[in-house]
């Protein structure tokens, strides 16, 4: 997320009520999740198992709970919580803002778009031409739908992210600044969630296509020409890559990437990233053949211990 004019790290750390390392007049354009961090942005780190890779990462502003040595060329902002820190920073660029009618006045329609009854639009959302939007979908603020898109009935685009971090009174909330892309030609089935980016973008590839009841978490990036069956789970931060094909309830983790043209065989459960142009089945997904070769020999395992 980059802010609409950058501040000095001496403003950004007295908002937040922080003392700092570095130039007072260092820049910092934005904030962003540790996997998508570019320079002049600001990343948060409050463990000291992830203190190095912030540091090292291309983030150029760490907000950190503990005052270590700054990498060259970049800055840290000292901060006893830097979880809420950074919630401060999302709801002070991005706050909840309550909608007063259906479709925000701010949204743009393109020509020839069907919206049928029910849908709610919010605000600087921007649709396409040639789209139909079926009756009572949701669409969140800031969401970019392309031309030609079908999104089928009760689908709800821009979700916050499930994203929590536990402490002893209960789980506070990583609030969500993101949006939601949608290229062209994409359809999207009845009753499927898309969660909006924690910081960046949840994007779904042109001419993919989804079915009924799927579920999308934040700041996964989709390719082009995709295929999921219903009831398929994936998780945050993960990227699939073009033509990929995932069966009815398949399961993604968070994290990792799926290749170009990768089959994932229904129910299994991707724990771990897969190179593309092969096919995969179980839990944890592995290579069909070998996974089907391990079947066969457990099947017959009876016999054999029997004649042993």
């Amino acid at each position: 997320m980059k802010f609409s004019s950058p501040y000095t790290l001496h403003d950004l750390a007295e908002l937040l009520g922080c003392s700092y390392v570095g130039s007072p007049d260092f820049l910092v354009h934005g904030i962003n999740e540790i996997h998508v961090v570019e320079p002049g942005d600001l990343v948060f780190v409050d463990h000291p198992k992830y203190y190095d890779k912030a540091l090292n990462s291309a983030a150029t502003t760490i907000l950190i709970n503990k005052e270590v040595p700054c990498p060259e060329g970049k800055a840290l902002i000292i901060s006893a919580d830097p979880f809420s820190d950074f919630n401060k920073i999302t709801q002070r660029h991005q706050p909840f803002k309550a909608a007063h009618t259906p479709i925000s006045t701010t949204a743009k329609i393109g020509k020839d778009t069907i919206i049928q009854p029910g849908v709610f639009i919010g605000e600087d959302v921007s649709i396409g031409q040639n789209c139909i939007i079926h009756p009572n979908v949701v669409i969140g603020a800031r969401t970019i739908i392309g031309n030609g898109v079908i999104i089928h009935a009760g689908t709800v685009l821009g979700g916050d992210a499930f994203y929590y971090k536990k402490r002893p009174e209960g789980f506070d909330k990583l609030r969500s600044g993101g949006d939601i892309r949608i290229e062209d030609d994409v359809e999207i089935g009845a009753n499927c969630t898309i969660d909006r980016g924690v910081t960046g973008t949840t994007t779904i590839g042109a001419g993919t296509k989804i079915d009924n009841l799927v579920q999308i978490g934040h700041d996964t990036i989709i390719g082009k020409k995709c295929l999921f069956a219903s009831q398929v789970g994936i998780a945050g931060c993960v990227v699939i890559e073009d033509e990929v094909t995932l069966w009815g309830q398949v399961g993604v983790t968070s994290g990792i990437t799926i290749g170009t043209k990768a089959i994932v065989y229904a129910q299994s459960g991707v724990s771990k990233s897969l190179a593309g142009g092969k096919s995969y089945f179980g839990s944890p997904a592995e290579e069909a053949r070998k996974k089907y070769r391990e079947m066969a020999a457990l099947k017959a395992l009876p016999e054999i211990i029997e004649n042993m």
